[in-house]
């Protein structure tokens, strides 16, 4: 488990279908569908996106979800999984609405970083939506690069890509336990 400079913060490996997984899950589909419907979402349509596009390869030995919390309360997530034999792929980042604007989101992007590189990959891509400016920017200031688009996602509007080759030890090179980042 990686403690962060901020205090009281906190992120570490949790089992997807895990009951606070699957609320901080539900969570993200509600938030991600309202956005884009312009509405709040009824039960059955969070429903049907979480069943549209499951999150069962975000654990094992297909890739990690992580939870951060604070002072043991779960507030974000973030998935990683395989997209090729040495690249991960960013989705499902997520922090509670209370929460953000609190170093929150960028906790979960080293804590992911850190489990790509341990995990063998040289690089994290990800795709967003337009609409989620604030996502966009947290990437960029992390320094992620948009690239030209690596999938035909039906809602991604952009693209991005870290390469995680130049981190250093500090960074990404020391070796951390499996069920805590």
């Amino acid at each position: 488990m990686s403690k962060s400079p901020n205090s009281g913060i906190t992120v570490s490996t949790a089992e997807v279908d895990a009951a606070e997984s699957v609320v901080l899950l539900r969570e993200y589909f509600a938030e991600m569908t309202a956005r884009y419907i312009g509405r709040q979402p009824t039960d059955s349509e969070i429903e049907s996106s979480m069943a549209e596009d499951p999150s069962t390869d975000l654990s094992g030995d297909t890739g990690r979800f992580l939870v951060a919390r604070v002072n043991g309360r779960p507030v974000g997530c973030v998935g990683l999984r395989h997209y090729d034999e040495h690249t991960g792929e960013l989705t499902r980042m997520f922090v509670v609405e209370p929460s953000r604007r609190q170093g929150l989101g960028a906790s979960l992007l080293r804590a992911a970083e850190r489990a790509a590189v341990e995990l063998g990959m040289g690089a994290i891509r990800l795709d967003t939506r337009g609409d989620l400016v604030e996502a966009r920017k947290l990437y960029a200031d992390n320094g992620y690069e948009e690239i030209e688009p690596y999938s035909d996602a039906l809602y991604a509007d952009h693209w991005f890509e870290k390469r995680l080759c130049g981190m250093n030890s500090s960074q990404a090179s020391r070796k951390i336990p499996r069920t805590a980042y």
